[in-house]
């Protein structure tokens, strides 16, 4: 007999909590959830009130077994599954499929894996939370019934096998519109004047405006040649800097993108293993509060370590509509802890979360601002020298925040004592030609703040939709370099005007989001015919929705019927009066052939083709787009070169060397063998010498991947891999035992370790022979077939809209 069962959703958390309770508790994982919707028929019934038919899928069926067993031994089960929404809906399912008594069933939270927070919670139990439980039913039916009636819409109108989503949607939609506000953007030119002074010490200064081109900038230069400059006014102001509120999820992706190049999954994936090993509190939230416990316990370590002046208790409220202030904030579990144990990317995320909680305890940063004004005696134009101070470090003694603006920033210096009426002696003047730059594109730091700003999307979602977007080759990842742009240059030096012209690289970006060609195509084919779910104020409007079923202010079956209704019928109106659409753009004729030449979606992704299919069975000629390269904005020459491949660049070893672009990128092909060119290799200017170089390191790389053959068994090879050494046996993949040496294996330990595993490529090789196509494709397509009720599948649990237990 179980005294005490306590379910939670994952194992590491299950580890940290068994620590904290007595031998009176068995603590076991449900691994996640352990049901979700039916891909058959929707696994919906719409008829019936939108009511969900879940499955256990076969992958749970032996986790739900054991805590079946384990919950009718138990005399008191614990649902201790994570306090948002999610957490709370895998506390109902459980219950539920568990089949679990709720007279000795208890639910039970916490936002820290601590002792105190652990006995705190047995101590207060609750019973599951309906309204909770049915903000999450409302998203992911919603999601469903958006996911599975859209994507068939894209199969027959774009191109087979897309899919769409509500909020992932909206997301490429920003990024869509990001990047023809960049494309668009025509960047002017004008000058920058900067000037050194001398009196008694040396002074740099900025003109307080612009000047707008060449002609005034020069006319300004001869001006200053004869001018006298007088310091007319000196002001010093003080000023103060705040810290920073403690991290909530967005801010938390935010920063640790900006400090430590962290993508928002790998930030929120260490974020989990520090919750779940009791570092930190629940890291999804959107509450800047702090508990008054953390309040005091930030106070005795900045006493301890700063001393009392550098002490500013401060209990931040938090801005965003629909936060849970009940929720605290990301921050230390024991704040008397600066370094934990762990992995480089766990020290790092905690050092960054400890810091930033202390320092919204500390005081403000004291700074005092001087500002002078140079006078030029035959200009109205001034100069500005400005310089700060820093008189108390503050919080600063911990931590900076970081910002997204790319903007060019101009540091500002201590300015040595100055006083009004005082002489300068222009030491040198320099007018430099700059820019109005273009919109920044999105990094995902700064495309969550976006989507955060807009109220789309929860903590629970921002890294899901990003990692979503970049799976399904809506959006590209990339770092891409710049170009090189010339300026002009002015300087005035001892009465001497020289004029220069100068290079710069401009425009190169790094871990930045780009829409991909096939995202554009299917973002403006949404936005024409579904204009209400791709609108920013419709899916923030959904959200306040969910917040509102979460509260028990909104029914959760009506929200979606006032939904469904108008969409459904929009689908059917779609499928009948929309165009097919491949995102074609005719760029003109080829002067050599007089034929057509165009851009559009292929089956492999975007081409270039050359002329049309004729009555005399001359067939098109077909090009793919090179990586940077967009349906949009490619010119009619670019395209046209993409026909020059694939070119013979010479021959090597008495065989041809031929450039190409295949369906994975651009190729050098030798004697029947492929091998791929670098991020830097441009297949239209690459050279033969360059194209040998990566032949021979593809060769090295080869001889470098066998480590042993069998000659009495020539199917069996030891070969390096990305993650060690392995086995390749008849196709199949075999681990080798930890601490095997695998260059002195012999044909007898190859074959024992076969014999006693399981390949493992098994599943991918079986994914590749069953369909062209994935489980979620086919299960969507056979929804597609019928969106309205359906049967039950025998599998499937149609769901109860949960009651307060």
């Amino acid at each position: 007999m179980i005294e005490n069962l306590v379910i939670v959703e994952s194992p590491a958390k299950a580890k940290t909590i068994e620590k904290f309770l007595g031998k009176n508790f068995t603590v076991k994982s449900s691994f996640g959830h352990i049901r979700d919707l039916s891909k058959k028929n929707l696994g919906i019934d719409i008829e019936n009130g939108y009511l969900p038919e879940y499955i256990v899928s076969a992958e749970k069926k032996k986790v739900v077994d054991e805590l079946k067993k384990l919950a009718k031994e138990a005399q008191v089960v614990w649902l201790a599954s994570d306090e948002d929404r999610e957490g709370e809906a895998i506390a109902w399912h459980l219950f539920e499929v568990l089949k679990l008594d709720k007279d000795k069933t208890k639910r039970i939270v916490f936002h820290e894996i601590t002792k105190g927070a652990i006995q705190k919670a047995i101590e207060n139990p609750r019973t599951i939370d309906a309204n909770l439980v049915n903000a999450q039913q409302a998203r992911r039916v919603l999601d469903r019934l958006v996911g599975f009636e859209l994507s068939p819409v894209l199969w027959k109108k774009v191109k087979p096998s897309l899919s769409a989503g509500r909020v992932q949607s909206v997301a490429v939609r920003l990024l869509v519109e990001r990047e023809r506000e960049v494309v668009a953007f025509k960047s002017s030119s004008f000058f920058k004047v900067t000037g050194l002074f001398a009196g008694d010490v040396s002074i740099k200064a900025e003109l307080s405006n612009k000047l707008q081109n060449v002609s005034e900038a020069e006319s300004f230069l001869d001006l200053c040649k004869e001018a006298n400059f007088t310091v007319s006014d000196v002001s010093k102001k003080p000023s103060k800097k705040n810290p920073a509120p403690p991290f909530t999820t967005s801010t938390l992706q935010q920063e640790a993108s900006r400090k430590l190049s962290f993508s928002v999954s790998q930030t929120m994936t260490i974020a989990q293993r520090l919750y779940e090993a009791g570092h930190i509190t629940y890291m999804r939230t959107d509450s800047v509060n702090l508990s008054e416990t953390a309040i005091d316990a930030a106070k005795q370590m900045i006493y301890q370590e700063y001393g009392e002046k550098y002490h500013n208790p401060r209990r931040f409220k938090t801005k965003t509509k629909g936060a849970q202030e009940a929720h605290e904030a990301i921050r230390p579990s024991y704040m008397d802890k600066q370094k934990i144990s762990g992995n480089s990317a766990e020290q790092r995320l905690y050092d960054l979360i400890w810091k930033r909680t202390i320092a919204s305890q500390m005081s403000e940063a004291l700074l005092e601002k001087t500002t002078a004004t140079i006078d030029i005696s035959n200009s109205t134009h001034k100069f500005i020298a400005s310089g700060e101070v820093l008189l108390f470090d503050g919080f600063l003694k911990v931590y900076h925040e970081s910002t997204d603006d790319e903007s060019e920033e101009s540091t500002k210096d201590l300015l040595p004592p100055i006083k009004a009426g005082q002489a300068l002696v222009a030491k040198e003047i320099a007018a430099n030609e700059r820019f109005t730059q273009r919109p920044p594109r999105y990094t995902e730091a700064s495309l969550v703040k976006k989507l955060e700003e807009l109220g789309i999307g929860r903590p629970s979602t921002y890294a899901p939709t990003i990692t979503t977007i970049l799976n399904r080759g809506y959006v590209l990842k990339e770092d891409r370099e710049g170009v090189e742009r010339r300026y002009v240059q002015f300087i005035l030096r001892k009465g001497v005007i020289s004029k220069e012209q100068k290079t710069e690289i401009t425009g190169a970006e790094k871990a930045k989001l780009f829409p991909s060609d096939i995202g554009i195509v299917v973002n403006d084919f949404l936005v024409e015919y579904f204009t209400d779910v791709l609108s920013y104020n419709f899916t923030a409007t959904v959200e306040k929705d969910f917040d509102e079923i979460a509260e028990g202010k909104l029914d959760w079956t009506k929200m979606l019927d006032s939904f469904y209704k108008p969409f459904h019928k929009n689908v059917e109106t779609t499928l009948e009066v929309s165009e097919y659409s491949k995102g074609e753009r005719i760029l003109g004729v080829d002067p050599k052939t007089g034929k057509q030449v165009s851009v559009r979606i292929g089956r492999f992704g975007p081409i270039a083709q050359l002329g049309e299919a004729t009555d005399s069975g001359e067939k098109p000629q077909y090009a793919g787009l090179l990586k940077g390269q967009l349906i949009e904005t490619i010119t009619l020459d670019d395209a046209l070169s993409l026909f020059k491949l694939p070119r013979i660049v010479g021959s090597y070893e008495d065989n041809e060397v031929v450039i190409g672009v295949g369906r994975f990128g651009p190729y050098v092909r030798h004697a029947s063998k492929f091998v791929s060119l670098k991020k830097e290799d441009d297949p239209l200017t690459i050279t033969l010498e360059r194209s040998v170089e990566l032949i021979e390191e593809n060769r090295k790389k080869e001889r470098e991947r066998v480590i042993k053959l069998y000659p009495e068994e020539p199917e069996l090879q030891v070969l390096n891999g990305r993650w060690g050494p392995y086995l390749v046996y008849k196709g199949d993949n075999y681990k080798l035992p930890k601490g095997t040496n695998a260059e002195a294996l012999t044909l007898e330990e190859c074959q024992k370790i076969i014999s006693e595993q399981t390949p493992t490529n098994t599943r991918r090789k079986s994914g590749k022979s069953s369909a062209k196509e994935s489980k979620q494709t086919k299960s969507t397509r056979a929804a597609a077939k019928s969106t309205s009720a359906s049967k039950k599948p025998k599998s499937a649990a149609k769901a109860k809209t949960p009651k307060k237990k």
